[in-house]
């Protein structure tokens, strides 16, 4: 497949294609390539319940043209997050620092994927603090790529960002949705010690699916471990996601729930698997409303403070309203 040039070859460049990005490393648009899965290329009609209005109001013009303006990437956009319009046009985002190509390949994610060779933008402190200003922000996500291509994952930059925007909005909190950062308990630190008000990582899936899942350097008590390490170090509130839809079993989801909550886990959101592109983990099943109610009943008996759950739910979801219940 042939590499499309610049920043302007990621729009050229079809799914699964490589192209090179302003920074002059190669990337794969969406994250996997083409010969990666073998899925049909049909994708299964979306229930109706999954249906959403899509953003457009002038808030929404106003966050997109502050977002542009400042040169960020957001998880909101990367993702193809269906909750974008609702988000947006209430006036929030989720900003995504590092960059917008990961290191890793998970299959259920359309972020871009390469080896950025250490590239960061020293100034993204600073246009994430001014961009929280400008918005007027009350409650911030801040998400990442994977960059296991710099020695500490990223861990003094994204510390530097909450920094900057506790300085530049001390009545704003910060929620920190971070890599793993291989297991480091040094980095996990240097985050939590940053301020942060809310210390997430995404588990994800159900044991028996992480390896079908996810990067094959991301782990399942990997990241049971690097929630546990946030909470003992500082006593911060801990989050974690789960997607729905993926082949897992009852079982193993009340597994899972009673794995992080072994862990002193406080939060937790549910939501159902969308596939990004054809290239992508297919959707084994549509996981019905009802079901999710069932589920955030089981998460609430084991002992989650608050627990955000169904079919639209991604992990920075009305954050703020579901971090208001749980104290550190």
């Amino acid at each position: 497949m042939p590499l499309s040039d610049t920043a302007s070859g990621k729009d050229a460049a079809a799914s699964g294609g490589k192209y090179r990005t302003r920074h002059g490393f190669t990337a794969i648009k969406d994250g996997i390539k083409v010969v990666d899965l073998n899925v049909p290329a049909t994708r299964p009609r979306k229930p109706p319940w999954l249906r959403v209005r899509l953003g457009g109001d002038g808030r929404y013009a106003a966050v997109r043209r502050t977002v542009r303006e400042h040169g960020l990437a957001t998880v909101c956009e990367e993702s193809h997050c269906p909750n974008i319009g609702e988000c947006w046009s209430a006036g929030t985002a989720t900003i995504m620092l590092m960059g917008d190509v990961c290191t890793r390949a998970c299959r259920f994610c359309a972020v871009d994927t390469g080896n950025p060779r250490g590239h960061l933008d020293a100034d993204e402190p600073r246009h994430a603090a001014e961009s929280v200003r400008l918005m007027g922000l009350k409650y911030v996500v801040l998400t990442s790529v994977d960059r296991d291509d710099l020695p500490d994952g990223g861990a003094a930059h994204y510390a530097a960002c909450i920094r900057a925007i506790k300085a530049a909005c001390p009545a704003t909190k910060v929620e920190a949705l971070t890599p793993d950062f291989q297991g480091s308990r040094d980095a996990v630190a240097t985050v939590v010690d940053a301020g942060v008000d809310v210390f997430a990582q995404n588990l994800e899936t159900v044991r028996r699916l992480t390896r079908v899942v996810r990067d094959p350097r991301a782990g399942y008590q990997q990241t049971l471990d690097v929630l546990a390490h946030a909470k003992a170090h500082a006593h911060v509130v801990t989050k974690s996601s789960l997607m729905l839809g993926l082949g897992e079993t009852d079982g193993e989801i009340r597994a899972a729930l009673a794995d992080l909550r072994d862990h002193n886990v406080d939060l937790l959101t549910l939501g159902q698997y969308l596939q990004p592109t054809r290239h992508h983990l297919p959707v084994a099943r549509w996981v019905r409303p009802a079901e999710f109610d069932t589920y955030r009943e089981w998460a609430l008996a084991a002992g989650f403070v608050d627990v955000a759950s169904g079919p639209l739910v991604r992990s920075s979801y009305r954050a703020d309203e579901l971090v208001r219940n749980a104290k550190p």
